[in-house]
């Protein structure tokens, strides 16, 4: 079921009203309707992956109640390792594995010898790294004792499968999530009117950005050998938007469709491509994931603390790792490769953590340096993006090639007026609210309710003109 359908639009406004108007007396009974809506979500899109989603949850329940409970750390660790070895092994043999079968037979052909291997024709159970990463987080943190295990199974089903997050995240932490599932909630109405101000701007990334953004990367870069170094540019930069507004617009969904429950879900993006530097980039882009992968992988591997070398190190171990993460690819570790390289220099120089604070910070307009700091990350970010699209490294290369070309200071063939235009206005939007948790937050909140309701009719007017073809999310496929 896709945010962006029908059936959702059906779906939401059923559960919504179950959930305060039947069940809004008993926490256990709206629990258990979360689970239940959460299952059908999932199942919606194939139920015959249901039982992983189960099995992963059942698996952590109890293996996190056994590390607890055990006093000896040789029997913590048989119960860790067991859960960490079992929910990495599905991932590893559902996501992987014919990575890795094709990427040895290519080595051994290249050595001149012949080599057949079997693959799995098997489809990819959608949303498994986010949840398999929600149920390791928990154990993890279960082992480390910075929390103790939930007797609840219903309680931990809903932290693991709730609905808004299932597919395409935040990657929750049991931390900030589990205590809110096991408190009683009560309606607000002004989070309530929030969350959907929230949706609202999801679907407008999603419908009017993203897709449309999409129609002329793909045309692009399905063709990129007709078309000149300034076209490819062009194509280049539609694909840092059509993610963008992909990615960001389902964590907006998300976010906004979790506070009509009564519940907070973690931050995901603070508008990333006004970074100063690719180190700010990270911590504003898919920020759930970096901070899972610093908390659970670069910290324990000794973070900043050690040697020049041990940073660099860690620096391209968690980059790639991230990279890889997205997919069983070679151009997304070639993607996560290129980010660790603009990365490295700062860390370095010890300039990763220079800019926190919001750019131009109660400012209309950046200065010339934040402008120039901005364009130059940002022109990073879209190269190593190539990568992200392209289908093979070959294509990557070539793409990138033909834009150092003669050709790149002659017009695009494409021009997309209207969609540049919409692009524009986007962005001019996106840098009013930068200070906001997102960009519409507060945008009209003051004027008249007339004046209120006609701009939020206008963008829902303009989803719905939009709308044609329900388009996949770009993150359900990692």
């Amino acid at each position: 079921m896709l945010f962006n359908s029908i059936s959702f639009a059906l779906f939401l406004p059923v559960v919504f009203i179950l959930y305060w108007f039947v069940t809004a007396k008993s926490l256990k009974w709206q629990n258990i309707l979360l689970l239940v809506s959460s299952y059908f979500f999932y199942a919606c899109w194939d139920y015959r992956f249901l039982f992983l989603l189960v099995f992963s949850t059942i698996l952590d329940f109890y293996t996190g109640i056994k590390i607890s409970e055990s006093d000896k750390i040789r029997n913590k660790k048989f119960w860790f390792w067991t859960s960490i070895c079992i929910n990495l092994g599905f991932l590893g043999v559902l996501k992987y594995y014919n990575f890795f079968a094709s990427s040895f037979a290519d080595v051994i052909t290249t050595l001149g010898f012949k080599c057949n291997v079997t693959t799995l024709n098997v489809i990819l159970p959608i949303g498994i790294s986010f949840y398999t990463f929600h149920g390791l987080s928990y154990v993890i943190d279960i082992y480390k004792d910075k929390i103790k295990p939930t007797k609840n199974f219903i309680d931990y089903s809903v932290f693991v499968s709730f609905f808004p997050l299932l597919v395409a995240g935040p990657i929750e932490r049991a931390t900030h999530l589990l205590p809110q599932i096991q408190a009683k909630r009560n309606f607000d109405y002004t989070k309530a009117v929030d969350g959907l101000r929230q949706i609202l701007w999801g679907l407008f990334k999603k419908v009017v950005i993203a897709d449309n953004c999409a129609e002329y990367a793909d045309l692009i870069f399905n063709n990129s050998t007709s078309y000149s170094g300034s076209t490819l540019v062009l194509g280049a930069v539609f694909f840092a938007f059509q993610i963008y507004g992909d990615f960001s617009g389902y964590s907006d969904i998300a976010l906004g469709t979790a506070r009509l429950f009564g519940i907070e879900l973690l931050k995901n993006f603070s508008f990333p491509y006004f970074s100063r530097d690719i180190a700010e980039f990270w911590r504003r882009w898919h920020i759930s994931l970096s901070s899972w992968f610093k908390d659970y992988l670069y910290i324990p591997l000794g973070g900043s603390k050690g040697g020049t070398w041990l940073k660099i190190r860690n620096t391209f171990i968690i980059f790639l790792v991230s990279g890889f993460w997205h997919g069983a690819n070679w151009t997304f570790i070639a993607w996560g490769g290129l980010h660790a390289l603009f990365f490295l220099p700062l860390l370095l120089f010890n300039k990763n953590r220079s800019h926190i604070d919001s750019v131009a910070k109660g400012k209309m307009l950046p200065s010339l340096k934040e402008f120039s700091s901005m364009l130059l990350t940002f022109l990073l970010v879209v190269l190593a993006w190539v990568f992200f699209r392209a289908d093979t490294m070959h294509q990557a290369i070539n793409y990138i090639s033909h834009i150092f070309t003669s050709a790149l200071y002659k017009m695009p063939e494409i021009r997309p007026s209207l969609v540049i235009m919409v692009l524009a206005v986007f962005i001019f939007m996106e840098w009013l609210g930068r200070e906001k948790n997102y960009a519409i937050e507060n945008f009209a909140v003051n004027l008249a309710k007339p004046l209120k309701w006609a701009f939020h009719l206008f963008l829902f007017t303009v989803i719905i003109l939009c709308m044609g073809k329900e388009q996949p999310f770009i993150y359900f496929q990692f």
